[in-house]
C-alpha cells in the first residue's frame, strides 16, 4: 500500500487538481456525454460519470453504486463533493450520498438521482448510450451541466439563503451526536468542504474539496482504515485464509440444531443465500417460534419496500421447522447453535450424525468452548470445525472460524465457502478458550468494570469508550451479554486449568469479577434479559445507568477526573484489546494480522478509524516502540495486565510490525 504522508500534500494536491481538470474539460465539451455503467461505480468511477451529462445503468441488484470514501478516511475528492451538492443540494447531497458512503443498487441511485436511466439487458446498455447522444447531439442543454448555464441555484439554497440559514447550524451539532464525540475527520472535512464549497463559483469549490482531500489522505486515520476496509478486508475476502487445493463448495442443505434467537438468525441467513434450512428444537413449538423470527425480519422489508412479497415467501418456503433429528437427512452442513455446555453440544450432535450425509461439515457456534474438547462428541472429529456467529445475525458481519486440533484443511476450505456462500466475513483463529473475539471482547467490556471498582463515575466510564471511537459504552455491553456469562466462563477455564491465563480466559480473571460478584450476589442484578444490571431497563423508556452504582462504588473524591486521566481511561480500553490480541498472536490462535484487525472491528467494535487492534499498534504515536513504551507506563499506573507481551518487546527492540 502507498502510503502518502504530509510531505507529499502539495504533489497530491496538483495530481487531484490535474484529475479534476481532465473531467471539468469533459463536461465543457458542448457535445452530449453519456455515462455507461456495466456495474459497479464506486468512489472514483462514480465521480467519472458524475462528469457527463446523462448516466445509464443497467439493473443488475449485484451492483454498487456510491461514493463509499468516508468508510475509508477520506471524501470524494475528484469532483464528487462539488457536484452532488449542486446535483441534490447540500442537504440532500449529505445525508443520501457522502456522510454515510451509501453504496446503492442501480434502482436506489436512479430513484436518489445519481443514475438518469436503467437497462433491464446489459446487451442494450451500449447502444442505449448512443442512441441517447444522437438523440441529444444538436440540444444544448444536454450537452452541458446544470451549474454551467444561467441562473443555475443549488436546490434548496445557499448558507446565505435564510430558510437553510435557520437550520444549518444544527448540521455539526447533529453529527457530533452520530459520532457521539468520536475522532473521526472524515465525516467533519465533507460537511465543510460541502458547506464552504456551496457558498463559491464551481472552480473554487474543487479547490477547497482538494485541499480537505489532502488532510485527510496525508493523515494516519485514512491511512488506518484503507489498511483494514480496503487491504485487509480484499485479503480476507479473496482466500487469503482458505486453503489452496480443496475444491469450491456450496451447502445445499443445512442442518441447524438450536432455533433461539442465534439458531434462528443463521437459519435466516442460510435461508436468505438460497440454502435449504432444516430448523430443529426440542418441540415443535419452539422450532416454529425459530422461524417467526425470519418471519418477522421479512415483513419489515416488505413494509419498507426492499422485499417483495413473492421474495419474502421463497425465503420462508426454505426454511423447515422441526423437532425430528430425522429431518436432517440429506444435509450435507449442520450448524449447532444450543447453549454453551458441552455435554449439551455433545448430546445433539449425537442425535444426527448417523442421521445426515456420510460427509456433512459439522460445525459448533460456540462462542467460548474449545473446539478439540466438542470434536470428541462426533466420530467423524477431521470434519469438526467452529462457526462462531455475532448476534443478531443477520446485521454483524464477521463469522470466526475457529479449526480444532483434528480439524482437516478440507473442512476449513469448506467452512470459508460456506461463510462466503451466506455473504458473510471469515476470519480464521486456532483453537483456544475464548478463541480470538471473545477473548479480546471481554479484555473490553471488564476494563471498563475495573475502572467503576477503582471509583471512576460510570458515566466518564462510557463516555470515554464512545469519545474514543467504540459503537457502544463497555458498561452497556456487559448487559447485553449478562452478568453471569463472565462468571461462569472464569469458573469454566479455572476448571479447565489451573492458571486461566494458560487456557487464554484471563479477561475473565481479573479485578473486575469482584465487582460482578456484588452486583450478582448483593445487589440481585444480572444483565438487560434480567431487566436489572448496570443499567435500569423501563419498559416505557430508555435505559439508564442504575444510581446504586454512585452509591455503592463511585468515590467521590476521584470525581470529576482530570484530562490526563480521562486519556489514560480511553486509551485503556484500545491497550488492553491490542495487548491480548498480541497474545492471541504469541500463543497461535491468531494466524494473520489481518484477520486480527478485520476480526476486532467486525467482531468486537474495535474502533474503526484506528484500523484493527494490530494496526493501532503499528501506527500509534512513535509506532511499536511508543506502544511498548505507554504500555509500560499503563502497567505501572494500573496493573500488570498491560506488560508488554515479549512478541511486542521483540518487535519494538528490532524495528518491526505486526
Amino acid at each position: 500500500m502507498v502510503k502518502a504522508t504530509p510531505a507529499d500534500a502539495d504533489a497530491v494536491f496538483a495530481l487531484l487538481q490535474q484529475v479534476k481538470a481532465d473531467l471539468r474539460r469533459l463536461e465543457k465539451l458542448g457535445k452530449p456525454v453519456v455515462a455507461a455503467l456495466n456495474g459497479s461505480a464506486l468512489g472514483a468511477g462514480l465521480e467519472i460519470a458524475l462528469a457527463a451529462h446523462h448516466r445509464i445503468a443497467y439493473d443488475d441488484r449485484r451492483s454498487e453504486i456510491g461514493c463509499p470514501e468516508v468508510t475509508l478516511g477520506l471524501l470524494p475528492g475528484a469532483g464528487g463533493v462539488t457536484r452532488t451538492v449542486r446535483m441534490f443540494g447540500l442537504q440532500d447531497a449529505l445525508m443520501n450520498v457522502l456522510l454515510q458512503g451509501q453504496r446503492n443498487t442501480p434502482a436506489k441511485a436512479k430513484a436518489i438521482g445519481l443514475v438518469d436511466q436503467l437497462v433491464d439487458d446489459l446487451e442494450a446498455l451500449v447502444p442505449t448510450a448512443k442512441q441517447w447522444v444522437l438523440d441529444h447531439r444538436d440540444d444544448e442543454q444536454a450537452s452541458s451541466q446544470p451549474w454551467d448555464r444561467a441562473g443555475y441555484k443549488i436546490p434548496g439554497g445557499t448558507p446565505s439563503t435564510p430558510e437553510l440559514a435557520q437550520f444549518l447550524p444544527a448540521f455539526p451539532a447533529n453529527l457530533r451526536k452520530q459520532l457521539k464525540g468520536a475522532r473521526y475527520p472524515a465525516p467533519r472535512a465533507i460537511m465543510s468542504a460541502a458547506v464552504e464549497g456551496s457558498q463559491t463559483d464551481f472552480e473554487t469549490a474543487t479547490r477547497i474539496e482538494s485541499r480537505y482531500f489532502v488532510d485527510l489522505v496525508t493523515g494516519p486515520i485514512s491511512t488506518n482504515m484503507i489498511q483494514a476496509f480496503f487491504c485487509d478486508l480484499q485479503a480476507i475476502n479473496g482466500g487469503k485464509s482458505r486453503p489452496d487445493d480443496v475444491p469450491t463448495y456450496s451447502a445445499r442443505k443445512v442442518g441447524i440444531l438450536g432455533a433461539g434467537m442465534m439458531g434462528a438468525g443463521i437459519a435466516y441467513e442460510c435461508a436468505r443465500a438460497g440454502i435449504d434450512v432444516v430448523l430443529k428444537d426440542v418441540s415443535a413449538e419452539a422450532a416454529e417460534k425459530g422461524k417467526a423470527y425470519s418471519a418477522g425480519l421479512l415483513a419489515k422489508q416488505v413494509e419498507r419496500g426492499r422485499v417483495t412479497e413473492a421474495k419474502r415467501d421463497g425465503i420462508l418456503a426454505r426454511i423447515q421447522p422441526s423437532e425430528k433429528p430425522t429431518d436432517l437427512s440429506g444435509c450435507d452442513l449442520v450448524i449447532e447453535a444450543v447453549f454453551e455446555s458441552q455435554e449439551l453440544k455433545h448430546r445433539v450432535f449425537a442425535e444426527i450424525e448417523g442421521v445426515v450425509e456420510p460427509d456433512a461439515l459439522l460445525c459448533s457456534n460456540t462462542s467460548t468452548l474449545p473446539i478439540t474438547g466438542l470434536a470428541t462428541g462426533v466420530e467423524r472429529q477431521d470434519d469438526f470445525i467452529g462457526l462462531h456467529f455475532f448476534s443478531p445475525v443477520e446485521r454483524m458481519p464477521l463469522v470466526e472460524i475457529i479449526v480444532g486440533k483434528k480439524t482437516s484443511d478440507a473442512a476449513l476450505a469448506k467452512a470459508y465457502d460456506v461463510v462466503r456462500q451466506i455473504r458473510k466475513t471469515p476470519i480464521v483463529v486456532n483453537d483456544s478458550r475464548g478463541f480470538f473475539t471473545s477473548r479480546v471482547f471481554g479484555t473490553l467490556v471488564l476494563e471498563g468494570v475495573t475502572m467503576l471498582g477503582e471509583g471512576i463515575d460510570p458515566v466518564t466510564i462510557e463516555r470515554a469508550a464512545t469519545q474514543m471511537g467504540f459503537p457502544a459504552p463497555p458498561l452497556a455491553m456487559v448487559d447485553e451479554v449478562s452478568l453471569v456469562l463472565p462468571r461462569k466462563i472464569a469458573a469454566e477455564a479455572a476448571e479447565a486449568a489451573k492458571v486461566a491465563e494458560a487456557a487464554g480466559a484471563g479477561a475473565f480473571a481479573g479485578p473486575a469479577m469482584a465487582v460482578i460478584d456484588r452486583m450478582v450476589d448483593e445487589f440481585g442484578r444480572k444483565g438487560k434479559a434480567a431487566g436489572a444490571g448496570f443499567y435500569d431497563y423501563p419498559a416505557d423508556g430508555k435505559k439508564t445507568l442504575w444510581p446504586g452504582l454512585w452509591e455503592h462504588f463511585v468515590e467521590a473524591e476521584k470525581n470529576p477526573v482530570s484530562d490526563e486521566v480521562f486519556h489514560d481511561l480511553q486509551e485503556r480500553f484500545t491497550f488492553v484489546m491490542s495487548l491480548e490480541t498480541i497474545r492471541c498472536v504469541e500463543e497461535g490462535v491468531l494466524r494473520s494480522t489481518a484477520d486480527a484487525n478485520i476480526g476486532s472491528i467486525f467482531g468486537i467494535g474495535f474502533p474503526p478509524l484506528y484500523g484493527g487492534a494490530l494496526q493501532y499498534v503499528n501506527n500509534y504515536a512513535g509506532g511499536v516502540t511508543g506502544f511498548t513504551a505507554r504500555a509500560r507506563e499503563l502497567a505501572a499506573a494500573y496493573g500488570p495486565r498491560f506488560e508488554p507481551p515479549a512478541p511486542l518487546v521483540s518487535k519494538a527492540e528490532s524495528g518491526a510490525r505486526f
